[in-house]
């Protein structure tokens, strides 16, 4: 048994293949996880202890079935929308194959490692394409394409050789795609992320819309694509109007966590910088659109 982790004594069913398995926990306590400082991307880092050493405590949020790799979020994992059930039966074999493309060898089956967080995560985002609207599946597919790009430069860091950091920025060109389509499904209407409980993106804090908003405009800015300058403009105009929003919604800026106001006004004077535009407060620029 892992001074880390331990699993459930109550096996799992997998809903799509019957499987029997049993989930991994992280243990907390007992100082296994010291927090550090947190990143622009708002993730917690955490300070390796003599007794447990590196702790990732990301590695474990999804539920994966080791049968087939259906995976989701374990509030969301047995409730499997019915009409969801027959495509994520079919395509079994796909994400099994495609995992194996991407990592030499995975087993959900025994403590995982950051090769099973990083899969997890991938398998998470390609499941919830077969969920309806109710459980904010294009949100999840961003918080999870992002948690992946996080562990990847984990494994890049601890493997520099093996290119994980190619693997991270593809997740992170996913994250960025599906945090600024969740953000327009919200705003239309159409699908609303209020689904999820906790959106992060770390675990530690939920930053809620406003950390939505300030990583969609985030990502734009760093993972946007800049081959076509008229778009990159239209694109970072988008991405600023959707950090200034967080000067302007709910709560009073004063009373809103430093991390966000912080971390926002700097994402909006570096996209005002590359777009041009004269400099503006971001709570004056909300007020005004």
């Amino acid at each position: 048994m892992s001074d880390l982790t331990f699993f459930s004594k109550t096996p799992i069913t997998c809903p799509i293949c019957e499987a029997k398995f049993y989930r991994e926990e992280l243990r907390t306590g007992r100082g296994r996880l010291n927090a550090g400082e947190l990143t622009r991307e708002l993730r917690r880092t955490y300070l390796p202890s003599q007794k447990y050493g590196e702790v990732f405590p990301l590695s474990y949020p999804v539920t994966v079935c080791p049968g087939c790799y259906y995976a989701a979020y374990h509030v969301d994992f047995l409730e499997v929308p019915e009409e969801a059930i027959e495509p994520l039966r079919r395509t079994e074999q796909s994400r099994i194959a495609n995992v194996q493309l991407l990592f030499d060898t995975v087993d959900f089956s025994s403590p995982r490692g950051l090769e099973e967080g990083c899969s997890s995560y991938y398998l998470a985002a390609t499941c919830y394409e077969h969920f309806d609207k109710n459980v904010s599946p294009r949100f999840k597919q961003g918080l999870s394409s992002l948690r992946a790009a996080w562990l990847c430069t984990d494994l890049q860091r601890k493997r520099p050789n093996d290119n994980y950091d190619y693997l991270a920025k593809v997740f992170y060109r996913k994250a960025r795609f599906f945090y600024t389509y969740a953000v327009e499904l919200e705003q239309t209407g159409k699908e609303s992320i209020s689904g999820t409980r906790h959106v992060g993106p770390d675990l530690d804090k939920n930053y809620g819309y406003d950390g939505v908003l300030y990583l969609t405009g985030w990502l734009e800015f760093k993972y946007g694509p800049t081959s076509d300058p008229t778009q990159r403009r239209q694109a970072l105009a988008r991405a600023k109007r959707a950090v200034a929003r967080i000067f302007g919604m709910g709560r009073a800026s004063k009373d809103k966590p430093a991390a966000i106001l912080d971390s926002a006004r700097d994402v909006y004077e570096e996209i005002t910088k590359e777009l041009g535009e004269e400099n503006r407060d971001p709570e004056q620029a909300n007020a005004e659109s």
